[in-house]
């Protein structure tokens, strides 16, 4: 995987255990503050959008994941 398919995988991940984690009806629920993260994660994926930088792919690429076009 290239370094901006990893990117999207994770914060799709991210967001789908946050909400696991943090909706009550959830079999895994653990607290509401779990909503936070989901978030946290929106933000950062309209953050990057915006300024055409994101945090995970640089430090993804610094530990060998190949960039990708």
């Amino acid at each position: 995987m290239k370094s901006w398919q990893l990117v999207r995988f994770l914060a799709g991940i991210f967001i789908l255990v946050s909400l696991a984690l943090g909706i009550p009806e959830s079999p895994v629920f653990v607290s509401e503050w779990w909503l936070a993260f989901t978030a946290f994660v929106g933000a950062n994926l309209l953050q990057s959008a915006l300024t055409k930088w994101c945090l995970l792919e640089t430090m993804l690429r610094k530990l060998g994941v190949q960039p990708g076009a």
